[in-house]
């Protein structure tokens, strides 16, 4: 006897990657741009915000909202916003280890999961030509700390500790782990 398919989650995002993520693992979303602007450097209030910005179109369903960022010896390294700003980012990082904090909420009108998961990510030593290449990609547009591991920004990064797929935009083992407890069996896990 099959069980009901699973009431798709509403993804408070429009990252092409996220939906990726969700897409790979199987599980079903509907996807909605948030009505939220990011004023404050805090992965998990960016989550929220999202989310909660979209729960009253989920007719009960749960809301996922996700934000990244990415830190390094304090200081947080947003989306470049030209060339420039891509290569003095590489530059800074090169070298050096730094922090993808995801922050995640998984949302209901009942409940709210608020939740951070950090992924480390050591960046090999660059050359100017390492990073001219790199910027000439393009790739680094629209990227939180100017370089997409999933694709030529490989190339950069010598070793990751932690959730390989937070670096690309989602915390998969937390969001799992918060599926599993909430709605057991549901999406495929618990």
């Amino acid at each position: 006897m099959a069980s009901a398919p699973a009431t798709p989650l509403l993804l408070a995002s429009t990252s092409p990657r996220r939906r990726e993520i969700l897409e790979q693992l199987r599980i079903p979303f509907d996807a909605v741009a948030p009505d939220y602007d990011e004023t404050e450097e805090d992965p998990v209030a960016h989550a929220i915000g999202k989310a909660r910005s979209v729960l009253a179109r989920a007719d009960g369903r749960p809301v996922l909202g996700c934000d990244t960022e990415v830190v390094c010896a304090g200081r947080v390294y947003g989306k470049p916003d030209g060339p420039e700003a891509a290569e003095e980012m590489l530059e800074s990082l090169s070298g050096r280890t730094h922090e993808v904090v995801a922050g995640l909420a998984l949302i209901t009108p009942a409940w709210e999961e608020l939740h951070s998961e950090v992924t480390r990510v050591s960046v090999r030593e660059l050359t100017p030509r390492d990073i001219a290449w790199y910027v000439a990609s393009g790739e680094w547009e629209g990227r939180a700390g100017g370089y997409a591991i999933q694709g030529q920004g490989a190339a950069l990064v010598e070793r990751i500790e932690g959730d390989y797929l937070n670096v690309v935009g989602l915390p998969v083992s937390l969001l799992v782990r918060l599926l599993a407890e909430r709605f057991p069996g549901t999406y495929g896990f618990g």
